[in-house]
């Protein structure tokens, strides 16, 4: 009996060991301190203030809330992601001098403008 018990304690300490060398868990970012985090300061260029800017919009343009159905929650969150990416491509086309990125810039503009329209049209169409 007194052997039991010993291999019994034995196995908690060894689990309690093993449990307490377990990195914390991270604590979960608080949304507001993401948003903190995108305000612009006096120090930013700004193409810094242009990009906070955008992802602000971005994140603000972006329902909070779903409807449950995947496709529209998809289509909507989506509008919202595509309109970021053309503010950070204006961004990009005010204050970027390489011709590489001012070329993809301008690619994305287009091309996410033309899915927006896409977008719009079949929001409409689902009554949205």
């Amino acid at each position: 009996m007194i052997r039991l018990s010993l291999i019994g304690l034995a196995s908690a300490l060894a689990i309690t060991v093993a449990v307490a060398q377990q990195p914390a868990p991270k604590p979960a970012m608080d949304p507001a301190m993401h948003m903190k985090m995108m305000q612009p300061e006096a120090s930013d260029s700004a193409a810094t203030k242009g990009y906070k800017a955008s992802m602000m919009g971005m994140m603000m343009s972006m329902p909070m809330s779903y409807t449950g159905d995947a496709d529209i929650d998809f289509m909507m969150q989506m509008k919202g992601h595509h309109q970021g990416a053309i503010d950070m491509a204006k961004v990009e086309l005010a204050n970027g001098k390489d011709a590489e990125a001012k070329k993809l810039a301008t690619e994305i503009v287009a091309a996410q403008e033309k899915e927006i329209a896409m977008i719009d049209t079949w929001l409409k169409a689902k009554g949205k």
